[in-house]
Formats: structure tokens, C-alpha cells, sequence
């Protein structure tokens, strides 16, 4: 069974008097991302319902984390746009970046 884009949704559900969020995804980039994390760290993540198109996940709440947009000014973009070119020109060159640093 497919869904939609729209029905693809994400739920995190938490409550004050529990330390565990429960984490319904019907989306499959965040099923990949939570099966790795359970994976790797099952301490902390664990699948607790699975269905053919969901999974729901359960992990402490403190791993739900909000953060502000990070801020980029114009000299921060110029200088990494300009990393990315020598980047981009060693490696067309056939120069490695471990190589390209010893010389």
C-alpha cells in the first residue's frame, strides 16, 4: 500500500508527567532514520508497532530537541562557496585533500 505525500506524516507525542516521547512515522526517510538510530543505540530507541506502511518509536523525551535557524552571513557563504570550488577543482585535478595538505 502507498500513501501520499500528505499522508506521510510524522507525530511526536510527549507529555510532562512521562520522560518517554513516542514518535509515529508513516514516512519512510524518518523510518530510515529512526531504524538506524535504534540500531545503533537501542538504549535509547526502540521500535514498539509496526504496521505495513508505519512505525512507531519510542525514545526519552530529553532526545527531542527544538533549535533556533542557524544564521549565515554573507562572508560565512562566500568562504565556503569558495572551499567548495578548490574542493571541486582538486578533485577533478586528481589531487586528493590528504595530498593537497602535505605538500
Amino acid at each position: 500500500m502507498r500513501l501520499t505525500k500528505s499522508e506521510q506524516e510524522t507525530v511526536i507525542n510527549f507529555d510532562n508527567s512521562s520522560q518517554t516521547a513516542s514518535i509515529y512515522t508513516a514516512s519512510p526517510q524518518m523510518m530510515r532514520k529512526l531504524d538506524a538510530l535504534a540500531a545503533d543505540y537501542p538504549e535509547h530507541y526502540r521500535i514498539t508497532a509496526e504496521t505495513e506502511v508505519s512505525k512507531t518509536y519510542s525514545c526519552d523525551k530529553k532526545l527531542i530537541t527544538l533549535r533556533k535557524p542557524r544564521k549565515e552571513n554573507e562572508a560565512h557563504r562566500e568562504w565556503a562557496r569558495e572551499r567548495m570550488r578548490e574542493r571541486n577543482l582538486r578533485k577533478k585535478v586528481g589531487i586528493s585533500a590528504d595530498n593537497a595538505t602535505q605538500k
